[in-house]
């Protein structure tokens, strides 16, 4: 009953087997092996593109900013939605690569609202000189909040960051989970749409740690390849990161995974849809669920092994009252784990 995060499930056995695989022999370091070249060429076959940039790198957050600092001048403003995780869980990171500043937008449901957004491009340009100047927007789906961009939704605020000619750059991090929720391409949900750069999680859905940057533009590779060297991310043994999106990329295997995940949260929403003194916060989209239920419930999920986050004292108090919690399942999520856990909450 650990719902703590989709970071706390195993990596695939198939994974396991291709990292396996890329250790048993010498191949040259930093990427100039036939591992990586095979794991780049089957993210650009899913993206359905030839030309794109792809570069593995270990975490989101690296991922997220060297993105960024590519899209992005030292003075201008990176567009996000005030929740979004490269504001909220980064330390900082999209700012100290890039050297731009974040400019918090609003939004319903952790969804940048395109009139917000336009919004704050125009008070970017009315402080002239004096302030940072509009720069790339940055979208998440599936968004902090567990809800997903519909493709006509994204669409709407990519119109207005291409309107004023700034690039977007997608947060991937459960990219997987969003194709799966919308039932898209990864096309149709990025270049198709006007997205510059993705980064394309791996880790939170079965990977051991791994994350490609796409960058739909050639001419950004270079910057790219220095800065993720300068950034202390090009790692001499590639192939183990690449082995790892091979595998992922390979047969199916990034979307089978989210699938599941997915599946897992549609049952433990139901659930406690149908549980009394239960309230979700949320449109629940795929993998992830915020609720709150009694601080007693959480108190026996938790004596019973249960680990997930959850906002107040769980310790003291009244029983009755509601607490807060976040609930994500990953791939490998067993049904009986929801039942038991529901069944625990209800008491």
């Amino acid at each position: 009953m650990i719902f703590a995060s989709d970071n706390t499930g195993p990596a695939h056995p198939r994974v396991m087997q291709a990292v396996m695989a890329a250790n048993e022999d010498y191949k040259l370091p930093y990427g100039n092996d036939d591992v990586t070249e095979a794991a780049v060429k089957g993210v650009r076959d899913l993206f359905e593109a030839p030309e794109a940039d792809v570069q593995f790198v270990p975490t989101g957050t690296a991922a997220n900013a060297l993105a960024l600092a590519v899209l992005a001048k030292p003075w201008d403003a990176v567009f996000c939605h005030r929740i979004a995780h490269v504001e909220e869980d980064e330390c900082g990171a999209p700012e100290f690569y890039s050297g731009a500043k974040l400019v918090l937008v609003e939004g319903d449901e952790a969804r940048i609202d395109p009139d917000a957004l336009e919004d704050a491009i125009q008070t970017c340009l009315g402080r002239g000189v004096h302030g940072a100047q509009p720069g790339p927007v940055t979208l998440t789906n599936i968004t902090e909040a567990g809800t997903a961009y519909s493709l006509d939704q994204m669409a709407d605020v990519i119109a207005v960051a291409k309107r004023h000619g700034l690039p977007v750059h997608l947060d991937g991090a459960r990219f997987a989970n969003a194709c799966a929720a919308l039932g898209c391409t990864p096309a149709e949900m990025s270049w198709k749409l006007g997205v510059d750069a993705v980064s394309f999680g791996g880790t939170k859905n079965g990977c051991l740690g791994v994350e490609a940057v796409v960058c739909f533009d050639p001419a950004k590779a270079r910057e790219l390849t220095l800065r993720r060297k300068r950034a202390g991310h090009l790692w001499s043994k590639t192939r183990y990161l690449s082995a790892q999106m091979g595998a992922y990329v390979a047969d199916g295997l990034w979307l089978e995974m989210a699938e599941a995940a997915n599946a897992r949260g549609a049952e433990l929403a139901a659930g406690l849809r149908n549980m009394p003194g239960a309230v979700i916060h949320h449109e629940v989209a795929a993998n992830i669920v915020f609720a709150s239920l009694p601080r007693a419930a959480h108190q026996r999920a938790f004596k019973a092994g249960a680990r997930y986050g959850v906002t107040g004292d769980i310790d003291s108090g009244a029983p009755e009252a509601l607490l807060r919690c976040r609930l994500v399942c990953d791939w490998s999520f067993d049904p009986a784990q929801i039942d038991k856990a529901l069944a625990l909450w209800a008491g």
